[in-house]
């Protein structure tokens, strides 16, 4: 998208940077007021796409619980939430404690607790919110997390990690059995499932190609919690599921939970895949943007963008693409700046337009921001706090 207003802002800056600190922007602000690179979303775009997911899962018979190291929001997540998501994944304990003061109480951390300082963080945190869920792949990592549980005086629900992506976990079969028996021997843990994430699989492109990929991956894991139940170990959930596998997941017999992030702004890495009924993937909306500014028209054939590296993930081999503008090529240009190759309607690009960049990748994209601007058409609706930015630990 193009706005032509961005060297005329409507309010002088001195008001806008008050409206942005008080909050109070509904009906206030344009997209013209805001400073840039901004990060935005498409409100009613987000909305479609929460509802969407929502009511696939519960179609599928499926729990949903909505990644939250796509969004990194508490807001975002609690509209997941208020949509029928059972709660949030989070890639960290940092990142969990954050979900948990914004009032999220069931909370997934998908990565294990290894290191005596995670395991304290995650003890307390177990005490603060009544729905923890922490994934093992080690029986001594296990045994550290129940010596810990005994001296806080409470129990702390696990669940198994499977290695089905080539990253971390235990292997599915016998050695997810073992551990699993080790665990239920030890007082101070209760084994909730398995987590089982194919990571690899959910960015395999074409349909059938990535179905396939998927199984692969995750039928193992439908087998060992199969094993575990005909064992007398209770396993009552199986967790897993991406942006890229979730109309493939819920088919699957024995996964009861599915814990997808992107769908909620989607990115070009994700476009690329391809569909169920074409070579784009276009299930949900792109409703996350960088909001950029024309900082210099050298000529006719280029303009150069305030928005560069910092402003959006660089670790795709596509650059971000130019919302609605055909004739734009994107590339980045340091640091700070963007390039832009100008053609036919693009040339029409002037010296402080406002532009809108599709990035390639969300997650990181995201983690560059302190805020996210709400945005419906040219208008501002709301500023959200990215309040798990940075949070990696």
């Amino acid at each position: 998208m193009r706005y032509h207003s961005g060297m005329s802002s409507l309010r002088p800056w001195s008001e806008v940077e008050r409206l942005l600190a008080s909050g109070d922007v509904h009906g206030k602000l344009s997209i013209d007021d805001l400073p840039t690179p901004a990060l935005c979303v498409d409100l009613d775009g987000l909305t479609a796409n929460i509802n969407k997911m929502a009511a696939f899962a519960k179609s599928k018979g499926r729990a949903l619980r909505p990644h939250g190291k796509s969004h990194k929001c508490g807001e975002i997540a609690r509209r997941c939430i208020a949509a029928g998501a059972v709660g949030a994944c989070a890639a960290k304990i940092s990142e969990a404690e954050v979900f948990a003061q914004q009032g999220i109480e069931s909370i997934l951390v998908t990565t294990a607790m290894v290191g005596r300082y995670r395991i304290e963080r995650a003890v307390k945190l177990a005490a603060l919110i009544p729905d923890l869920i922490l994934v093992v792949e080690d029986a001594q990592n296990a045994t550290d997390l129940n010596d810990a549980a005994h001296a806080a005086k409470l129990t702390l629900s696990v669940a198994l990690d499977l290695n089905v992506s080539y990253r971390t976990g235990v292997a599915s079969g016998a050695p997810a059995i073992a551990l699993a028996e080790h665990i239920v021997q030890l007082p101070h843990l209760s084994l909730k499932g398995i987590q089982a994430y194919a990571g690899h699989a959910s960015h395999v492109v074409g349909f059938d190609a990535r179905i396939a990929a998927n199984h692969q991956a995750m039928l193992p894991a439908v087998e060992t919690r199969r094993a575990l139940e005909a064992k007398g170990i209770p396993c009552p959930w199986l967790s897993g599921a991406s942006t890229g596998t979730y109309n493939i997941d819920s088919d699957i017999d024995g996964i009861t939970e599915l814990q997808p992030g992107s769908y909620l702004f989607m990115d070009l890495d994700y476009n690329r895949i391809g569909g169920t009924s074409g070579t784009v993937y276009d299930d949900f909306a792109n409703s996350l943007t960088v909001l950029t500014t024309v900082n210099s028209k050298p000529n006719a054939h280029s303009a150069i963008l305030d928005a560069g590296i910092k402003a959006s993930a660089s670790d795709r081999p596509f650059p971000p693409i130019v919302k609605g503008i055909p004739g734009t090529a994107y590339s980045f240009s340091g640091d700070e700046h963007g390039s832009l190759a100008l053609e036919g309607e693009g040339r029409a690009i002037q010296l402080g337009d406002r532009l809108e960049l599709v990035i390639a990748h969300c997650d990181p994209t995201v983690n560059l921001y302190d805020r996210i601007f709400v945005t419906s058409g040219q208008q501002v609706e709301a500023v959200w706090t990215i309040d798990a930015r940075g949070k990696i630990e």
